[in-house]
């Protein structure tokens, strides 16, 4: 196979010039293959408002490759970006800004890149929303996510040479990184004045592999059926310690110790999963194919997932990436963990003292390269990735050969096993808890607040809908019921005996499967996976509703009414469909029709 490559080619396509590309072994999976020719454009971090704002500088971005630095979303969600904005091909380096890179002071060399995919989705994207299970023999199709435009990694060497040869138009302040030298002018012109232009060549090729996930699993006594499962990928780009490495040894390490309780006698109430996911760097791979496979009967019998992955990153603060169901188990838990920098306090006390609320410190939420987006996004399952981070200095090896053992030991001081036991402790209690409790800990009122915050964002442009004819009455009222259920459904617990199994039986169904009701059954799995209205993506969230809504001020030329209407009544109906299931059964539902 032929190596990637960049080159400098004259304006009659000849090539005068190579830009060298340090590692053969860095690429972007999924990219497309093939070659572009274009002139350079540096877009920041390449999200859709730095693309809209070179759109109103005036810098072409339209059949050229543009250069983006590393951070703030995914691989694939630049590449995405681009080629919305008709890109020819993408570039991406890591910044000294963002990624320490003084080897001194455990930093990149500048000569390294970052490897990432660039599927806008999980799984295997040529059996999007279905299964590739070696026996399935479907036809062939594309997800909807993969790319048709050429992406691979630089180095902050590569980047600085093609980035100094830049003029064009002075950046904004807030673009402007930590390459010696550069200036970081927009382009797509030279500073030498020539027609010069570069030629991207990506000749990745595709292999069929077979991959295994690996199962261990806790049966539970009263409720063997429902599941609380705990996973990490244990593959890698690189030697992978931080990335998969540490979320493996908690998972062996908390499957040890649950068996050890239940030989002592402990019995859950709940069955425990541990799973080893296979090709996660791919875009968890191993989860996702799974979590299509079972679907059916998940959304039935998952209560919760936890990811381990990426679990140690630093010692500042202790983050938790969320379905908002799952965020009111963390406050208890960090009231019984030591805090791994401050001995002899909790993490919950340590935040008290230095006079910051746990929730707004510690609560974020999902995000795409998550291991556990997929379970909520696309398989209506409460999923919470946790992790120790560092402030002022990230990890800076992820995804590269440097992502060692000896390089995460020196990066946290030596400090990796207090660090690790705290984070298996934390996953730990909330998978006890979860598996123990006779009600499930679930905040499903958490979503009446969601829709209600929305639903105040959408009231500022009532005028503008009520002069267009339109009204937000139905999704108001949709939002109410929601509310109503989910306060009935708590008043009708606290009256109740709890000793009664069926009636217990009965609750936690229903609340189990409240995740499940926000995915949207108007939309196509396989077109649009990540069904979602609140943490999904695609013109069925009502990020999207809102999104459109702010163009009666913003662009009121491009406001699609007919296009307004059909997400507005999809989404109200998703989300009375989730009151009325919260609210038990159809006997309790008084819908006008």
């Amino acid at each position: 196979m032929k190596p990637n490559s960049l080159h400098v080619v004259d304006s009659a396509g000849r090539t005068v010039g190579d830009v060298a590309l340090e590692s053969s072994a860095v690429y972007c999976a999924y990219s497309a293959t093939g070659n572009t020719t274009g002139s350079l454009v540096y877009v920041n971090y390449g999200r859709r408002e730095d693309f809209e704002v070179l759109e109103k500088l005036g810098v072409q971005v339209k059949n050229n490759i543009v250069i983006t630095r590393v951070g703030k979303i995914s691989f694939a969600e630049k590449v995405a970006n681009a080629e919305q904005f008709e890109a020819g091909g993408v570039l991406v380096y890591p910044d000294p800004a963002d990624i320490p890179q003084d080897p001194r002071g455990l930093g990149l060399y500048s000569y390294t890149a970052i490897s990432e995919h660039v599927h806008l989705g999980s799984g295997d994207p040529y059996t999007p929303g279905f299964p590739s299970f070696n026996h399935t023999q479907f036809p062939p199709i594309q997800s909807s996510g993969l790319p048709s435009i050429l992406a691979h990694p630089i180095s902050a060497n590569v980047a600085s040479k093609l980035l100094s040869q830049l003029s064009g138009p002075d950046p904004p302040k807030s673009w402007r990184g930590r390459l010696p030298y550069v200036t970081y002018r927009l382009g797509p012109s030279l500073t030498s004045a020539d027609q010069r232009r570069f030629r991207l060549g990506v000749n990745n090729y595709m292999s069929s592999v077979l991959i295994n996930n690996i199962f261990g699993s806790v049966e539970g006594k009263e409720e063997p059926d429902q599941y609380i499962i705990l996973g990490a990928q244990r593959d890698s780009w690189g030697p992978g310690a931080a990335k998969s490495g540490v979320g493996t040894a908690i998972l062996l390490e908390l499957a040890r110790t649950f068996r050890a309780m239940v030989q002592n006698g402990f019995q859950p109430r709940r069955s425990l999963l541990f799973v080893s996911w296979d090709a996660g760097d791919f875009g968890s791979v191993g989860a996702t194919e799974w979590l299509e496979g079972y679907l059916t009967m998940l959304h039935l019998k998952a209560v919760a997932y936890f990811s381990l992955d990426r679990a140690v990153l630093g010692d500042d603060r202790f983050v938790a990436y969320t379905s908002p169901l799952l965020a009111n188990l963390i406050e208890g838990v960090i009231k019984q963990v030591d805090s791994p920098k401050h001995p002899g306090q909790t993490i919950h006390s340590q935040l008290l003292r230095q006079g910051r609320h746990w929730k707004s410190e510690i609560v974020r939420a999902l995000f795409l390269n998550s291991g556990a987006y997929s379970f909520t996004a696309f398989g209506g399952v409460p999923a919470m990735e946790i992790s120790f981070t560092e402030d002022s200095r990230p990890y800076p090896f992820l995804n590269t050969e440097l992502d060692t053992f000896e390089n995460l030991q020196v990066a946290l001081q030596g400090r990796l096993g207090v660090l690790g036991r705290a984070a298996a402790e934390i996953a730990g209690l909330m998978a006890l808890r979860l598996a123990h409790d006779r009600i499930l800990p679930l905040e499903y009122s958490c979503y009446s607040e969601s829709t209600l915050q929305f639903s105040a964002q959408l009231n500022k442009y009532s005028k503008e809908l009520q002069s267009r004819g339109l009204t937000l009455q139905w999704i108001f009222s949709a939002r109410g019921d929601y509310n109503r259920a989910a306060d009935e459904l708590r008043r009708a617990i606290l009256n109740s005996d709890e000793s009664d199994e069926r009636l217990v039986r009965l609750y936690n169904m229903r609340i189990t499967r409240v995740e499940f009701y926000f995915l949207s059954p108007y939309v196509s799995a396989t077109e649009t996976p990540f069904r979602h209205i609140l943490h999904g993506r695609g013109p069925h969230t009502l990020g999207a509703l809102r999104e459109h809504v702010a163009l009666l001020r913003d662009e009121p030329g491009r406001f699609d009414e007919a296009r307004f209407r059909r997400q507005l009544a999809l989404l109200t109906w998703t989300l009375q469909g989730a009151a009325n299931a919260l609210s038990g059964e159809v006997w309790d539902i008084d819908n006008a029709f």
